[in-house]
């Protein structure tokens, strides 16, 4: 049987984030058996996988008040939370940039820890595309990425070079020597302890905003054509939303609203029946922005939210349907058009 605190993944999430933070984790998040053993001085991609997955959803915790009262809510009434996905928005541009364009800034990172593109889907209102990457080892355990990226050539010839302004200054977290821990780690399957610890801080970094504050004017400019293209000029590749897998969403919808948690007003359903998602309005923020003048500014603008997901089993199968659907995660995109 496995020992929580002496297992591999709880040694990587304590010299992280941290004992506290570290135990605050596993008391949090539902974690399959298989990745609490302590595996010595080798990390297996899903170990570490993992580890990166819980510590991404610390981080939205910390942003988004009303997502630490749900987890502290589930954690004092019925334990651990499934973490089913987390949400990131991408550009890709047509100019090059020192952070690769679109969802490949993330795939570099995602395909040596064990995710794989699993279904591709198309967002026509919104002018983007998004991507869900499945961990190979474990898809029902592991969180889900839903990658989304906007295709500036959509837009208006004013929008795309205040875009292009936006995300000109991106710069690439990444430094050489994760980029070969990411070569063995696709080639072997696991690294050496600290090797893995040293490669997850640097990890981390990469789930940021990677560009300089926007002037308000660009801003003004991508907000009057693109919520989600204004968003990122904010809040970059930081995790747009995570979610909890329920099996009632109904009922959780219901009493939210009953708290008082600024939720959405309806569920919204994927064309098969089989996943049904809503979600909290997204949490305000302050953010910097570069004034006509030079001086700095602060505005409040929508930063991230917490979703919810209730996945069926498939026709005539044990597992589940990981997939998503077109409809739903533009319904879910709103969230951060209104905040």
């Amino acid at each position: 049987m496995s020992n929580t605190q002496s297992s591999t993944l709880a040694r990587l999430l304590n010299d992280c984030a941290g004992p506290a933070r570290a135990q605050t984790l596993l008391n949090q998040i539902f974690v399959a058996p298989a990745l609490l053993e302590d595996y010595g001085n080798s990390v297996p991609r899903a170990v570490l996988a993992q580890a990166m997955n819980m510590s991404l959803f610390a981080d939205l915790l910390e942003r988004v008040p009303t997502a630490a009262q749900r987890v502290g809510d589930v954690v004092s009434e019925s334990g651990r939370l499934r973490f089913d996905h987390g949400a990131l928005r991408t550009v890709v541009s047509s100019k090059p940039l020192e952070l690769p364009s679109g969802y490949r800034a993330f795939a570099r990172l995602l395909k040596p820890l064990g995710f794989e593109v699993s279904a591709t889907y198309p967002l026509p209102r919104i002018h983007m595309v998004g991507r869900s990457f499945t961990h190979e080892d474990y898809p029902e355990d592991i969180a889900q990425f839903f990658v989304s990226e906007i295709f500036l050539t959509d837009f208006s010839s004013e929008f795309q070079a205040a875009a292009e302004r936006v995300i000109g200054t991106s710069r690439d977290p990444l430094p050489a020597e994760a980029q070969l821990s990411l070569a063995r780690l696709s080639h072997d399957r696991a690294l050496p302890y600290e090797e893995a610890r040293v490669l997850l801080s640097q990890l981390l970094p990469c789930f940021e905003r990677q560009h300089s504050a926007p002037t308000v004017a660009d801003y003004e400019i991508l907000l009057r054509e693109s919520a989600e293209m204004a968003w990122i000029s904010t809040e970059g590749n930081a995790f747009n939303h995570v979610t909890e897998r329920v099996q009632d969403i109904e009922s959780v919808a219901e009493a939210q609203k009953v708290l008082g948690r600024p939720m959405k007003k309806a569920v919204e359903v994927s064309g098969s029946g089989r996943v049904k998602q809503t979600a909290y309005f997204a949490a305000t923020v302050e953010r910097e922005f570069v004034a006509a003048d030079g001086s700095l500014v602060k505005r409040a603008v929508p930063g991230s939210f917490y979703e919810f997901i209730e996945r069926d089993r498939l026709p005539g199968s044990t597992a589940l349907d990981l997939s998503f659907d077109s409809g739903n995660a533009q319904g879910i995109f709103k969230m951060t058009a209104v905040a």
